[in-house]
């Protein structure tokens, strides 16, 4: 079953998408929202063990897709990992989607996502969707140094060669943000690029300004 963009874009009128680059700082500012504003906020990594559980072999191959160990996950090539990553997200998306339609249906929701430019334009408008990114280099140590990345950090680590896996998971990530860093930034989609230099506040206020909050 095919459902079309604008029937989608029509039940999802409540929520408000943030996605970007990784470590580019939507998990921060989506939570730094849902506090001020009030708004629950919808993390799809934090449902993906659900989402698995209802999943099958048959028609979500890649989130069922099991490895024996660190060795295994990361001795993949870079093109391999990337591709299972990419339908990964694909995957799980159906269920994302479902979820929001009705999780939105009596108020607002903030959902913290990995939607591309061509997902976001099936999804929603872009008055309600917004990209935080950062430019894709040395991603590993940023991640792992999180505090709750920390599952993450104890399963690189425990690769038996922790820099060759690192090394492999730095070349996937940055290949697979490398492009859409620069399209993004090319887009018509609202998007802030991570400064130190501006606060979580300051940050999530100009996400808010662009999503129409606060206005009288």
């Amino acid at each position: 079953m095919i459902f079309q963009d604008n029937i989608i874009k029509k039940y999802l009128e409540n929520v408000y998408f943030i996605a970007g680059t990784p470590c580019g700082g939507k998990t921060t500012v989506s939570r730094a929202l849902g506090k001020k504003y009030g708004i629950p906020v919808y993390d799809i990594d934090e449902r993906f063990d659900e989402h698995q559980r209802m999943s099958d072999k048959e028609h979500q191959p890649a989130m069922n897709k099991q490895f024996k160990d660190a060795d295994e996950f990361f001795g993949r090539s870079v093109e391999e990992y990337r591709a299972w990553l990419l339908q990964n997200t694909r995957e799980q998306l159906d269920f994302v989607l479902l979820d929001l339609i009705r999780l939105s249906q009596n108020g607002k929701i903030i959902c913290d996502c990995h939607l591309t430019l061509e997902q976001a334009a099936q999804c929603t408008e872009p008055s309600r969707m917004a990209f935080m990114i950062k430019k894709p280099e040395n991603l590993v140590e940023e991640y792992c140094n999180r505090a709750d990345h920390q599952g993450f950090s104890n399963f690189i680590h425990s690769a038996t060669d922790y820099e060759k896996a690192k090394a492999t998971c730095n070349e996937t990530l940055q290949s697979l943000n490398e492009k859409r860093y620069a399209d993004i930034k090319k887009s018509e989609y609202f998007w802030l690029e991570r400064d130190n230099a501006r606060s979580v506040d300051e940050t999530a206020e100009l996400v808010a300004k662009h999503f129409g909050w606060g206005r009288a």
